[in-house]
């Protein structure tokens, strides 16, 4: 059976709806907190498929999470070797500055319910499973897209997601959102992210019990997609 790690930074951000179509895939899924983990001696070669997920931190935030230093460092090392890894928001982010792409803070945070604009490479790419689904947005940092990248999709404000040939695949929303009952420890824990962008817990609360499921079926079936192509 093939192995999958994936690499959590809080309890709340896991892999969600993700978690189907990777199994459905072969797939064992191991779980491993990336500030316990002793990031410097992660083997992060043997696995088969590496997922690593969003948290409240940037990437820049080094001096209160010196562990980001080290979590780089390990990716960075996968990516040398072109083995299979997906990134989703921090995790997305954490992928381009270990490619050495520019990761700030943006003009202003997207919370919410927003669709998608791909390119025309995101049109051809897995990513075409989403164009006529809203996405659930929750970050207020941005990346540059990598040299060797491919820009997949944006919003007004953000770069949204790159590929890097067949294997490595960044994606700044949140498509494996939607059915999971952790959404509720987004709305309690980001209160005052969700009143800065004038949005209130309950309308985010209906928005994804409304479209939630789509999004979450339309990002399964571009991981099913993403996964058959990997080289």
């Amino acid at each position: 059976m093939k192995r999958a790690l994936v690499i959590r930074h809080v309890d709340h951000e896991g892999i969600a709806g993700y978690r189907e179509p990777i199994e459905a895939a072969g797939y064992d899924i191991h779980r491993v907190a990336a500030h316990h983990a002793g990031c410097a001696k992660l083997d992060i070669l043997s696995p088969d498929l590496v997922v690593v997920m969003g948290g409240p931190m940037g990437v820049y935030d080094i001096d209160h999470y010196p562990w980001l230093n080290d979590e780089i460092a390990v990716l960075r090392r996968r990516l040398a070797a072109d083995r299979p890894i997906l990134g989703v928001c921090l995790g997305g982010q954490l992928i381009a500055a270990a490619l050495g792409a520019q990761v700030r803070k943006g003009p202003a945070r997207e919370i919410g319910f927003a669709p998608l604009a791909l390119t025309e490479a995101g049109s051809a790419s897995p990513l075409r499973h989403l164009a006529a689904t809203e996405m659930l947005h929750w970050h207020g940092d941005g990346f540059d897209v990598p040299d060797g990248a491919d820009l997949l999709a944006t919003t007004p404000l953000y770069a949204q997601a790159f590929a890097r040939g067949r294997n490595v695949l960044a994606l700044q929303f949140h498509a494996e959102m939607g059915e999971d009952e952790r959404f509720e420890h987004w709305l309690v824990n980001d209160a005052g992210d969700i009143a800065e962008v004038g949005e209130t817990p309950d309308a985010l609360r209906a928005a994804h019990d409304a479209k939630g499921p789509a999004a979450v079926a339309a990002g399964r079936a571009m991981i099913t997609e993403w996964l058959a192509g990997l080289a």
